[in-house]
């Protein structure tokens, strides 16, 4: 079979692909895999219990089944839960939003290899742009996003240590260039992989750099504010025309429903919504019908800051611990990146004598699901920087005793290959 370029693209290996065949096949075997793998949201009692009462009255509801399930919704996506979201945004926020600044697609996924490619590769007469992401490491999806190739350049963080065994990245605004070759620029926040929070400071930066070259500012908050808060430390919600801000409702605990959500200018609304169109016709109404009653009431904004961060939180702290226990203060040399956000510890094992996609497969054996780190480095050149080959991604979303123990099992292989290649690995 003869592929276009774009097919060979697309069906080559790539991170996120690799990453959700990991997790369908162990889920499919039944074989007790742990999964620390995937970004899927913990089952929290509360929300379930509403999503339920939703579902129920829907399903009882002649009307609501119909629109549900029998009409098309516009290619910008369903009306009234736009209109509501529009209404609460602007109550709490004073954006100045209309239903024109919102567009809504089928997960977050399709929208950043929309606005990826509306904004970066070729523009034609020999011009050519990329998507700059000024703080690497960042997350899997994007990396095989781009129609075109090395549609990224990303930066190497500066990394501090904030304690005895926890560091951080911040952005290198020294080793930033905005230039006119960058189409867009994109952060997530809290970051995947990492948990990193850029402050308020460090984003209107980030601004005010997108501003100087007329060019937008993507902000991926899928684990972000104002919902479904996935975060630690204070991080105020921030809109402008100069920002394309893009929600999920996957994190509140709707993984399936596959409902991303794209805040921005008009004009790129717009856009969107005829990229839409093309590509998927409309959107599903399933995520965002079942959501709108949440919305309208303004219980999006309260059980994500009252119910989902305190769960994520508590998750966290627990799978800290573990960790450090396993661990031990006299072992090898190893960081947790500051965990400030999303549901994930970001490992880091200076000097391991094997790299991390090597690890991931002795862990693999072992009935420890995790992502190798290297996955996370989209855009930054092919050099020999080590540390992106000696860091790990877990989540720690799932069963407090079953990612305890996936914990203990990390620990427990990096000591061994320590002991194995005949190395102390002291601090």
């Amino acid at each position: 079979m003869k592929l276009s370029a774009f097919g060979r693209k697309f069906t080559a290996d790539a991170g996120i692909t690799s990453l959700m065949d990991d997790l369908g096949n162990a889920m499919a075997s039944g074989e007790g895999m742990i999964m620390m793998g995937g970004g899927n949201p913990g089952h929290i009692p509360e929300i379930q219990e509403r999503v339920q009462e939703i579902l129920a009255g829907m399903a009882a509801d002649e009307e609501q089944v119909r629109r549900l399930v029998g009409i098309y919704d516009p290619p910008q996506g369903e009306k009234q839960f736009i209109a509501s979201l529009a209404e609460l945004l602007n109550k709490e926020y004073n954006w100045g939003l209309k239903p024109e600044n919102i567009a809504l697609t089928n997960g977050s996924q399709a929208a950043f290899f929309m606005l990826f490619n509306m904004f970066g590769g070729e523009y034609g007469e020999g011009q050519r742009k990329h998507i700059l992401l000024p703080l690497a490491p960042e997350y899997i999806g994007y990396a095989d996003a781009g129609i075109d190739a090395d549609l990224f350049r990303a930066v190497q963080p500066d990394i501090s240590f904030t304690d005895a065994h926890e560091f951080k990245y911040r952005v290198d605004f020294d080793a930033v260039e905005v230039t006119g070759e960058t189409g867009a620029i994109c952060i997530s926040r809290p970051t995947n992989p990492t948990g990193n929070v850029i402050t308020d400071e460090e984003l209107a930066r980030l601004e005010e750099m997108a501003r100087q070259q007329g060019i937008p500012l993507i902000v991926d908050g899928a684990y972000g504010t104002p919902f479904p808060s996935l975060l630690f430390v204070d991080a105020q919600p921030t809109w402008n025309e100069q920002i394309i801000l893009c929600l999920s409702l996957s994190k509140l605990g709707l993984p399936a429903a596959r409902t991303g959500i794209v805040i921005a200018a008009e004009p790129i609304i717009k856009a969107l919504s005829g990229i839409n169109a093309i590509m998927n016709l409309a959107t599903g109404s399933f995520g965002a019908m079942l959501a709108e009653p949440l919305v309208r009431s303004g219980e999006i904004l309260s059980l994500s800051r009252d119910v989902v961060c305190p769960f994520y939180k508590a998750k966290m702290e627990k799978a800290v611990a573990a960790f450090r226990d396993a661990m031990g203060e006299d072992s090898c040399r190893w960081y947790i990146h500051k965990p400030e956000g999303a549901m994930f510890l970001w490992l880091w094992f200076p000097d391991l004598p094997i790299s991390s996609l090597e690890l991931y497969q002795r862990l693999k054996e072992r009935g420890v699901l995790v992502v190798s780190g290297h996955y996370f480095f989209p855009g930054l050149p092919d050099d020999d920087w080590k540390h992106r080959h000696e860091c790990l991604r877990v989540t720690y979303s799932q069963d407090d005793a079953q990612v305890a123990e996936g914990l203990r099992i990390i620990a427990d292989e990096v000591k061994a290959v320590w002991r194995e290649f005949g190395r102390a690995g002291q601090s």
